[in-house]
């Protein structure tokens, strides 16, 4: 019996003591965080470590993801080292839990305390301990989840968790209702249990079709007994034709082995006679050509001789050629030289008149440039002068403006002080009369403050005998309730139990329908038999294989015959099988030659007088025939006998069923009655409970508003102090602000006026831009003189460049008319010289032409005679080629006829060596063994062959082991007919244990929604002070797949989801709910990480208080992260989290109760 979810009284559970980091993140150092009952706060600087606490939390409560630390990959835990500290290589966080009333599970219960570590080293994972003793990560897992907590609990609300809460699905927030319910170890178990249903139906279903593909081997192994005979005799013939084709084929290689021999000596003799006619003819061409070479050599001589004299005869007519062009170029140049002469007297003659010009010029210049260092100089005194007057009197008007500014600014700070203070004292006095009436509005708010503690004192003593009472109720009803929730647990177990065993057998009548049906023989005589409980397996030896033939009219099957005459009566004291069987009349014949006996002992003994036809069977299925065939238990299958006692099981388990569902229905009856006793009890609980609850609700309200009576009367007082010192204040404040005026006021009148320093300061700009005039003028003409000088100079050195290149070029002119004057005198020389060429070069040319036609008279002798004799060796040449040919020929043949005699050799080798390999003997000895051979040829004995191997290849696989096989195949069947027993009784227990679970969890959800539904509801409105709110189921009729949706409507707003709130809203929304399910099912810890952040100060109180009222409702213990003041002002103790050097964190504690007591 699980745990009631609906939790709202301080109930006994496991209790957080203390937390211990090491190693862990920024907790470098060993690191104790003590949890205590009530509120204890963490504060500390942003990114000093408070929230590796909760981290810490939750990783030693199993968290396996590393994106929930804060990292890349779980090792990220680990302190990664600082400048002044090294990496450390483990981390180990340790959670220590109060265990004394023993609520932990079996076997971790042997101790006062619970030491739950779990530790992580680098490259190595990490491991859990429980008091030391290594467990596995689920078992801690499991641990935490049957406490209503752990690593993914809603009670440890980590910062954004709040936003994610608000912007989750429905189906994600059903999480929390789960929690509420803690039926979280509930969902493992049945996710187990589902793993292993699913495991158990798929291996029932593997062993129903083993068992059928068991019963179908069964049946074939007679079959392949049969095909083994066969096999054997068909391989002994096949093995005789193959061995007498081997000699076949032997005893023609060596045939042809002798023939081929002959025909090679043949050819070896006709090479050797074309081999000699071939060198005779080599000798005859080898002297014809040893004519040649004295012939050839004559030839060439000729050629060469030949080819020198019009080589000498190109190359003179070349040299006429170049000493034509030779004179021709002469001539153009000197023709050339005398034009070039000519050119260079005429550049002298301009040369001459461009250096006068450039000499005037020069004259002009200098003539230009006298006195003009004088009037440089007296412009440069003038334009001097003019800029000292302007400095004068740019220095005059500087002072002047000084002056005004000086002036200007005294004036412009005066008036500026005169009404600053006049705004002061107007602020002042303002202030003062607002301080005067805040004062008076205190006072009066004090006495009404005053009035109202008084009252809600009153309030509070009378709402606190109220929830006195409502206890004494509550108390009672719960006894009432506890001792019916007893009654109705052992009702719905007994229902759930006799639910179980209907579900069991309605499976195993199925599966066995399923059996039944496949195993239908579609019209064999087996579908119209009944056979008794026990008597299948006999009926199935005495009939076997012929059960699965139908009733025919004609063909083959069971027809209908006349019974016999005169039967032959069974032995005596056999019983006859027929009384145990009911089927068609087709069967009386053979019915009634089958007797039953005890054993088969018994059956042994009988036989021998067995009458033709009869045959004796025992119920476990041995068979004694009258022809002497005697098949025993166990080494024939039959199926006929497997679908009777099938069919029979399934009759039976009918039987079963009905009366299951009986029972089942009586249970579920009972336990529907004792339900609504149960419900109506609750139901009175649940009032009470609400009765203590409004009770408690106004006490607590009470409480409130005492404590807000007496904030608010000790905030009047306060504001009252304020308000006097206010006053007084900006009274001495106004005084000030009036004595500073007049002094001001009188300060402004005494300075002097600023018009006439105005007008003397105008006078000056104009003398000063005069001045600027006269200077900039007298600089202008200066600049001009200076231009003039430069523009000189510059075209001075021009003219001297110029003329030193003129007078250079007439220098150069003279030297190179020099130059062409002798260049003209050598080419006549050479002209001289050219002309006299032409008569020498004609009398070498007579010389030439004789010696050439000589040489061509001797080529054309040599050339004759080397023709004649190239005619003898192509006559020569031919007639060995002929001979060669003849003798390749030759040749060839006795190459082709050694070939085929060795081929012959090889095959008759090959085939020697092939009934070595196969028949391992001679072919001699092969025949003998054979004994008379048959005059076959070898292409009718491969004929046969081929036949015998495809009647044997059609009888297909033969087992030769099949009575082995058989053995083997029943001993599988037997063992796979327990394991499908066992199977299907786990699948039972497996099924009745998922239906209950889903029962128990949709019952605890239920019930936990309606209470954290009222209790959210209170919440909310208590938070908002007004407005209403509720959950509703979404998205499916299941509980547990529906979703989780949140409806509110603040005051003075519409209803609407929670999505449509503003922030505030939203948060104070999401925290009503998360105190919902506290009180629901009060997990033992809560963690709150800056959940407060988003809220105002009056919000913050009103948060506050709800936690004062969770720690006074629950034993939940809140670990509250915080930087508001007034969360911090609210806690019972508080621990500061430091970094004392970077990245390393310390804890420091101080508990506000012994502080308070030592204080007072």
């Amino acid at each position: 019996m699980t745990e009631n979810p609906s939790r709202t009284s301080k109930e006994t559970a496991l209790r957080f003591d203390r937390l211990r980091l090491n190693g862990f993140k920024s907790f470098v150092d060993p690191t104790d965080l003590v949890i205590r009952e009530g509120l204890t706060g963490v504060v500390g600087p942003n990114g000093c470590g408070k929230s590796n606490l909760l981290e810490a939390l939750r990783w030693v409560m199993g968290e396996n993801r590393p994106t929930a630390m804060r990292g890349e990959g779980m090792e990220d835990v680990i302190f990664a080292g600082t400048t002044r500290r090294s990496a450390r290589a483990h981390a180990e966080v340790t959670l220590t839990i109060d265990n004394k009333d023993r609520l932990a599970p079996a076997g971790m219960n042997d101790s006062d305390a619970l030491d739950i570590t779990r530790r992580i080293t680098r490259d190595a994972g990490s491991a859990y301990r429980i008091n030391g003793k290594d467990v596995r990560a689920r078992d801690v897992q499991m641990l935490f989840a049957d406490a209503s907590t752990g690593a993914h609990s809603p009670a440890l609300v980590r910062q954004g968790q709040i936003s994610e809460l608000i912007n989750a699905k429905p189906k994600a927030r059903r999480r929390i209702l789960e929690e509420a319910a803690g039926i979280s170890g509930l969902y493992q178990r049945r996710h187990e249990a589902e793993l292993k249903l699913n495991a158990a139906e798929a291996n029932l279903t593997r062993v129903d079709d083993t068992l059928d593909q068991l019963s179908t081997q069964a049946a074939s192994l007679a079959r392949q007994a049969r095909a083994a005979a066969r096999y054997r005799e068909i391989g002994a013939a096949l093995r005789r034709a193959e061995g007498l084709l081997l000699y076949r084929r032997w005893a023609e290689a060596d045939q042809a082995k002798t023939l081929a021999l002959e025909t090679l000596r043949e050819a070896i003799r006709v090479a050797g006679e074309a081999e000699a006619q071939a060198r005779r003819a080599i000798a005859a061409r080898e002297a014809a050509d040893a004519v040649l070479p004295p012939l050839r050599e004559e030839e060439q001589v000729a050629a060469a001789i030949l080819s020198r004299a019009t080589v000498e005869r190109e190359a003179l007519d070349e040299a006429e050629a170049r000493a034509a062009q030779t004179i021709k170029t002469l001539l153009a140049r000197i023709a050339q030289l005398d034009r070039d002469i000519d050119r260079e007297a005429a550049l002298n003659r301009d040369a001459g008149e461009v250096i006068e010009r450039l000499e005037w010029e020069r004259r002009e210049l200098e003539k230009a440039g006298q006195g003009h260092d004088d009037r440089l100089e007296t412009t440069s005194d003038m334009a001097e002068e003019a800029a000292e007057a302007l400095r004068e009197v740019e220095a005059k008007l500087t002072e002047l403006t000084d002056e005004s500014a000086r002036l200007a600014a005294r004036h412009q700070s005066a008036e500026r002080l005169v009404h600053d203070l006049r705004q002061m004292q107007d602020r002042a006095s303002r202030a003062a009369e607002a301080a005067q009436t805040a004062t008076e509005s205190a006072a009066e708010a004090g006495l009404e403050a005053e009035a109202a503690r008084e009252a809600a004192e009153e309030t509070m003593e009378a709402a606190r005998e109220r929830v006195e009472i409502a206890e004494d109720t509550l108390a009672a009803t719960e006894e009432d309730r506890a001792a019916l929730e007893a009654e109705e647990s052992a009702a719905r177990a007994a229902r759930a139990e006799a639910e179980g065993e209907l579900s069991a057998l309605n499976a195993e009548m199925a599966a066995l329908k399923r059996l039944v049906e496949r195993g239908d023989h579609g019209g064999s005589i087996l579908d119209l038999v009944c056979v008794a409980r026990g008597y299948e397996t006999a009926f199935g030896a005495a009939l076997g294989d012929d059960l699965s033939m139908g009733l025919a009219d004609g063909g083959s099957g069971w027809h209908a015959l006349p019974g016999y005459g005169d039967a032959h009566p069974l032995p005596a004291g056999v019983q006859p099988l027929v009384p145990h069987v009911q089927g068609p009349d087709v069967l009386t014949r053979r019915m009634s030659q089958v007797g039953l006996v005890a054993d088969a002992e018994t059956g042994a003994a009988l036989q021998a007088g067995l009458q033709p036809g009869q045959s004796l069977v025992t119920r476990a299925g041995d068979l004694f025939r009258w022809d002497g065939m005697r098949v025993m238990a166990g080494e024939a299958s039959s199926s006929a006998a497997l679908h009777l006692q099938k069919v029979n099981q399934l009759a039976e388990l009918t039987g079963q069923t009905d009366a299951a569902q009986e029972r089942a229905t009586a249970a579920a009856d009972a336990h529907q009655t004792l339900r609504d006793r149960h419900a109506a009890a609750t139901e009175a609980e649940k009032r009470a409970r609400d009765a203590r609850r409004e009770a408690e609700r106004g006490l607590s309200d009470a409480a409130r508003a005492v404590t807000r009576a007496e904030s608010e009367l000790s905030l009047t007082q306060s504001r009252a102090e304020s308000a006097r010192a206010e006053l007084a204040r900006h009274q001495a404040d106004a005084g000030d602000a009036r004595a500073r005026l007049l002094e001001a006021e009188r300060t402004l009148a005494d300075l002097p006026d600023r018009g006439a320093l105005a007008d003397a300061l105008d006078h000056a700009r104009m003398g000063v831009e005069a001045a600027r005039i006269a200077t900039m003028t007298r600089r202008g003409a200066l600049d001009e003189l200076r231009r003039e000088a430069t523009a000189r100079t510059k075209r001075l050195q021009e003219i001297t460049k110029e003329e030193s290149g003129w007078r250079l070029r007439l220098d150069q002119a003279g030297t190179r008319a020099a130059e062409l004057t002798a260049r003209r005198e050598q080419s006549a020389e050479e002209l001289d010289e050219a002309e006299a060429q032409p008569e020498i070069l004609a009398e070498r040319r007579e010389v030439l032409t004789e010696a050439e036609a000589q040489a061509s008279a001797r080529l054309t002798r040599a050339r004759a005679a080397l023709s004649q004799a190239d005619q003898a060796l192509r006559v020569a040449s031919e007639g060995e080629r002929d001979a060669e040919r003849a003798a390749s020929d030759a040749r060839e043949a006795r190459a082709a006829r050694e070939a085929r005699a060795e081929a012959a050799t090889e095959a008759e080798a090959a085939a020697r060596l092939r009934i070595h390999e196969d028949a391992e003997t001679t072919p001699e000895a092969l025949l003998e063994t054979l004994g008379e051979a048959e005059e076959i040829s070898p292409d009718a004995l491969e004929d046969q062959i081929q036949r015998l191997r495809a009647n044997r290849d059609a009888l297909g696989a033969v087992n030769l082991r099949a009575d082995d096989d058989k053995r083997e195949l029943e001993t599988e069947r037997d063992r796979l007919n327990a394991e499908k027993e066992d199977l299907t009784e786990a699948i039972r227990k497996l099924r009745q244990g998922i239906g209950s679970l889903n029962r128990e969890g949709r019952e605890r959800l239920l019930a936990a929604f309606d209470t954290v539904n009222a209790n959210f509801t209170t919440l909310f409105t208590h938070l908002f002070g007004g407005g209403e709110a509720r959950l509703v189921l979404v998205e499916s009729d299941d509980p547990l797949d529906a979703g989780l949706e949140i409806m509110c409507q603040p005051p003075g707003k519409k209803l609407s989801t929670l999505s449509l709130l503003s922030g505030g809203e939203q948060t104070l929304t999401a925290m009503a709910l998360i105190f919902a399910v506290f009180l629901a099912n009060p997990a033992p810890i809560c963690v709150l990480d800056e959940v407060d952040a988003p809220l105002d100060d009056a919000n913050v109180t009103r948060f506050c208080d709800l936690m004062d009222e969770m720690t006074r409702r629950t034993d939940t213990r809140f670990l509250v992260i915080t930087h508001h003041a007034v969360t911090m002002a609210r806690m019972d103790r508080l621990f500061g989290v430091t970094m004392v050097e970077q990245g390393v964190s310390q804890l420091v504690s101080v508990d506000l109760k012994r502080a308070e007591a030592l204080v007072a």
